[in-house]
């Protein structure tokens, strides 16, 4: 028979000791593993052999709804976390023998709230665009990069995966490639087009010369491919330039796409196929952020939206 008790401390022991596991790590599992053993002990269970899935499904409800006792209840990103400290401890004690079988490997953790996206205006838009400041190469390659990002709803991954042969400027459409290596064609708006042409002949020669001739679109100073963290660290001084006062991620111009094409009256699963989601319900997101709109039209369409005087 092993105690959870025993078993937590040998766990937590692989952990620091064979693992070399960070101290807040150490320290958020042991608080999440103690409280695990006092949850068992109440269960009147003393060993962890004789924990079933149910036992581990019971301690992260209790986690988010303790009862009557006065703990105060866990959000779900905590009891996400004490869970996983679980899994592991379970893991850990089947794969050392100390038990038969690791009975929480089916326990899924609660659902964590869908953060919702934070898009700037149209007029927050074209004042980053406009902080692209300057004509030299550099200037250049970011305006186009800021202006394919907002036009096409690409990551900013698959915006520095773009090779010179992905994008047909006369059909006016870009290859994208995404997740899981799904591809996609997505249409590239004018003003995006005359931003990357700009840069194509006053800028690209420039920075391909300093490099061994690169297929990708987007190069760097040294004539490389743009990474991903040149590409936000442009997005970021774009941000700075244009004294913008709210906050910008390497999300926030494929949030305006999204928020931005539903608030002008696109369908949903077009803007689903744009972004290249696999669920329409990631895209649905998205629509909170048209409520106001939605809000304003119904305020000066129907004829019962406001009380008559």
């Amino acid at each position: 028979m092993t105690t959870p008790a025993a078993a937590v401390d040998a766990f937590l022991h692989h952990l620091a000791v064979e693992k070399g596991s960070a101290a807040n790590t150490l320290r958020s599992y042991t608080g999440d593993l103690r409280r695990y053993v006092e949850h068992l002990n109440a269960c009147g269970i003393d060993d962890l052999g004789a924990v079933r899935e149910a036992d581990v499904s019971g301690f992260v409800t209790a986690l988010r709804n303790p009862g009557t006792g006065g703990a105060v209840p866990l959000a779900a990103s905590s009891a996400a976390r004490a869970l996983a400290a679980v899994r592991g401890l379970h893991r850990f004690a089947a794969r050392d023998g100390l038990v038969a079988d690791d009975v929480a490997r089916a326990v899924t953790p609660p659902a964590l709230p869908a953060k919702l996206p934070r898009a700037l205006t149209v007029d927050d838009v074209d004042q980053l665009l406009a902080g692209c400041i300057g004509t030299g190469p550099v200037p250049l390659r970011d305006r186009a990069l800021l202006e394919l990002l907002y036009s096409t709803g690409a990551r900013i991954s698959e915006a520095v995966g773009i090779d010179r042969d992905d994008l047909d400027v006369d059909g006016r459409t870009v290859l994208l490639r995404g997740k899981g290596g799904k591809q996609r064609i997505v249409p590239v708006g004018r003003p995006a087009l005359a931003a990357v042409d700009a840069y194509l002949v006053r800028a690209r020669p420039q920075l391909a010369a300093r490099g061994t001739g690169s297929s990708a679109l987007l190069l760097n100073a040294r004539g490389g491919r743009l990474t991903r963290q040149s590409a936000w660290h442009a997005l970021q001084a774009a941000a700075d330039n244009a004294g913008l006062a709210a906050a910008v991620s390497p999300h926030t111009l494929r949030h305006c796409f999204a928020t931005h094409l539903l608030a002008g009256g696109a369908d949903v699963r077009v803007v689903q196929e744009l972004l290249g989601h696999a669920s329409v319900s990631t895209t649905q997101i998205y629509t909170h952020v048209t409520v106001d709109t939605l809000r304003e039209v119904y305020a000066t369409s129907h004829p019962r939206a406001t009380a008559r005087r």
